[in-house]
């Protein structure tokens, strides 16, 4: 069996070794492309697009994004993916022979398992859900199939491919992940979503199905560690591998480690729960604007504006439970302020003003 992954590592450190040197000058893009598909993008940019113009999809984006990333989570710590970068460096495969030189970039240098790719698998399962969305409103109600729905259907999925298809190109570029991992990755973000496509309670759930949720979800997380640790199995033996291995220490950031992103993800669900049965965002719905296109691309302005604000903001990271209670708090504000704050706000503002004209 290792024989057989170290031949496997090896196709993948050649792979990425020739990518390097073929397209050396692309660098910027491919490592433009690997910052784009983290899921904090689809938190803070895709999430309140979709949301005030289709509140559904906007809600299963956020779900499938937190349950695919949960899974990729638990994926990883099941399957104990090596990385291309330091593996590389950390393998007696080559013995005597001189390894292929890997050069490493800012965004190589992640602290958790390699397998399944966490951002090829994000950006499938984010995707997925958008082009299906809009393949379901150019369908209509009459589920009516013309030559121009297939048109489009060519279209969107030749573009979720030519994504995907950079998503996976750029992680192995960079090192920070192997060929089949990113492949893996792909498949089962695409299943996830394809899941919560016939998934109906998500819509309509209570604040205590989503604390409920979240709270399994991290006990969960919190006792896999704990009962795999018992037995001795350190589950974060990959960050003294990235702190080891990675050639500049900076690169090393406390964000990309496992309970980082969990604590990301569980603070966005909790705060979307929190959001949905608020009431700002029910009085937000009882008005008339919300159904208004002006007023909806006002929200999604303001939204971005105030999200961009947000993500300014960095946790300080020389405190571990500092740092992870703050992620949480500041995921949460994400759906709070999209959803509850920022409607009310507009909607209110302009009921204000049509008194007053009145």
């Amino acid at each position: 069996m290792e024989a057989n992954m170290n031949l496997l590592h090896d196709a993948g450190i050649r792979a990425t070794h020739w990518l390097q040197q073929r397209f050396q000058g692309s660098q910027d893009w491919f490592l433009f492309i690997s910052y784009a598909a983290d899921l904090r993008n689809a938190f803070f940019v895709l999430f309140p697009i979709w949301f005030h113009f289709s509140e559904a999809v906007g809600i299963r984006l956020i779900w499938v994004a937190v349950i695919g990333d949960w899974l990729n989570l638990v994926f990883k710590w099941i399957l104990f993916g090596e990385r291309p970068y330091w593996w590389v460096l950390d393998t007696d495969y080559y013995g005597n022979n001189s390894a292929p030189e890997i050069q490493q970039f800012p965004l190589t240098c992640e602290t958790g398992p390699g397998s399944p790719s966490g951002h090829a698998m994000g950006a499938a399962g984010v995707y997925y859900v958008m082009v299906t969305a809009l393949l379901s409103a150019a369908e209509g109600k009459k589920q009516s199939r013309t030559l121009r729905y297939w048109v489009l259907w060519t279209v969107l999925w030749m573009g979720f491919w030519a994504v995907q298809g950079c998503v996976c190109v750029s992680r192995v570029f960079i090192a920070a992940h192997f060929p089949h991992q990113v492949i893996a990755g792909v498949f089962s973000g695409m299943a996830v979503a394809k899941t919560f496509h016939h998934v109906r309670c998500i819509y309509n759930a209570s604040f205590h199905r989503y604390l409920g949720i979240t709270l399994f979800l991290f006990s969960f997380t919190l006792g896999f560690y704990l009962l795999l640790w018992t037995f001795g199995v350190d589950l974060l033996w990959t960050l003294e591998k990235a702190q080891k291995w990675c050639s500049h220490p900076e690169w090393v950031h406390i964000d990309t480690t496992p309970f980082a992103s969990l604590l990301r993800n569980l603070g966005i669900l909790f705060g979307l729960g929190l959001a949905l049965n608020s009431h700002m965002y029910q009085e937000s719905c009882r008005l008339k604007q919300g159904q208004q296109l002006p007023f909806r691309l006002g929200c999604i302005a303001v939204s971005l504006l105030i999200l961009h604000i947000f993500d300014a903001f960095k946790p300080p990271s020389h405190m571990q439970l500092l740092f992870y209670a703050l992620s949480f708090c500041k995921s949460a504000a994400v759906p709070l302020a999209t959803v509850g704050l920022v409607p009310y706000c507009l909607s209110q503002l302009l009921a204000t003003q049509d008194k007053k004209a009145a």
